[in-house]
């Protein structure tokens, strides 16, 4: 069996010949590790290439849009009134506490000291602004110019030319986007009170995803990643019901527009935390897979268990606990049960939920991959 198919099978909730798995979570390479992760790594190893490091039998190549031409900072100048001291710095290796990077959004991006306290500023025109109008004329990404997919087509082939599935990342898909552009306080406020701003930035953004959904499944790739995080350690981050009202049937458009045109695209859903309540609904709106499955949030058995017959499952590993403070043995011994229980009958990539952090022991990221190849084939 190919990567590829394998891939493909476990995800349209089969059981291939064995589990896929990774280490880096939703990117490539290095992305899978959080910024301090990542630099400690390549001072400790010499390398940029942590699945050879660990020995990781990759099964997807990732793919990004191309970069934008786009002058970000000329572009959103008037719509921010950041402190004097953040200076403006578009290199992420020379960003510090005291500098602020631009996301195509028109959102600030401050590093923490940590990447865990890095922190958005929103575009402070839009959290003021009560003008319809205003929101309507904000300037949002060049995704649909030609140039940002003119990559596809040759960085496809060479992925199928390795026989792995390509996956398209998406995610931050709306409500992450629109609560970044508008502060959330004031998106989930204006979402609460039915205001029409709500419903503009909302359907603005959406119509951006669902162009972005519908040329990566145009170009051929295997599978899309979307999602947004609803979910909070022990509970919804909003209402199931504002869930359904604001979100659902704008995700629904996004996952048919790329239907249209690939009728076989697979479709998998980030969202951490919490989310019981809407699984159901996302397969109904066609979401293949599940993903990270935190164990500190959900039961991956009894999620398995209430939804394999509709859903498959990508992550379940945990990174709170397990991954940074468990040892090599509890590590392996919670890959196994996973293989067992939520991987029985097949449906599951197995990943840790989240890009490493530093504290991760390398013994145990060996552990983790160890393990996977030890347990995960299937008889």
């Amino acid at each position: 069996m190919t990567p590829r198919d394998r891939v493909l099978c476990t995800l349209r909730g089969g059981q291939a010949d064995r589990v896929p798995y990774d280490l880096t979570h939703c990117s490539n390479g290095l992305g899978g590790f959080n910024r301090a992760a990542a630099r400690l790594f390549r001072q400790r190893t010499g390398s940029d290439n942590p699945d050879k490091y660990f020995g990781v039998e990759r099964d997807v190549a990732w793919v990004q849009l191309q970069d934008t031409k786009l002058d970000l900072a000329e572009r959103y100048a008037s719509y921010h009134q950041l402190p004097a001291h953040l200076t403006y710095c578009p290199d992420e290796e020379h960003q510090t506490a005291a500098t602020y990077s631009l996301l195509e959004w028109g959102v600030a991006l401050v590093p923490g000291s940590n990447v865990a306290y890095d922190y958005f500023i929103p575009p402070a025109r839009m959290v003021d602004t009560d003008s319809l109008a205003e929101i309507e004329q904000y300037p949002l990404p060049d995704f649909d110019a030609a140039y940002r997919y003119a990559h596809l087509d040759m960085e496809l082939t060479s992925i199928r030319a390795r026989e792995l599935a390509s996956v398209a990342f998406m995610a931050m898909t709306i409500f992450e986007t629109a609560w970044q552009i508008r502060g959330l306080e004031r998106l989930v406020t204006d979402m609460i009170t039915g205001e029409d701003s709500a419903a503009c930035l909302l359907d603005r953004i959406t119509e951006l995803s669902a162009c972005r959904a519908r040329k990566f499944a145009a170009a051929g790739v295997d599978v899309i990643h979307i999602g947004d995080d609803i979910g909070m350690q022990d509970r919804m981050l909003m209402s199931p019901a504002t869930w359904r009202t604001w979100l659902k049937p704008r995700l629904a458009r996004v996952i048919a527009a790329a239907r249209e045109v690939n009728p076989n695209v697979v479709f998998f859903y980030h969202s951490d935390g919490f989310i019981e309540p809407v699984i159901p609904e996302l397969s109904e709106i066609g979401i293949n897979a599940l993903n990270p499955l935190q164990p500190e949030c959900m039961d991956p058995a009894v999620i398995k268990q209430r939804y394999g017959d509709r859903l498959a499952f990508w992550g379940s590993v945990g990174i709170q606990d397990t991954l940074p403070f468990g040892t090599p043995e509890q590590v392996a011994a919670e890959v196994k049960l996973r293989i067992e229980t939520v991987g029985k009958g097949g449906g599951l990539y197995l990943s840790p939920t989240h890009v490493i952090a530093p504290e991760v022991p390398y013994e145990n990221l060996f552990a983790f991959v160890q393990a996977a190849q030890r347990y995960g084939r299937y008889a």
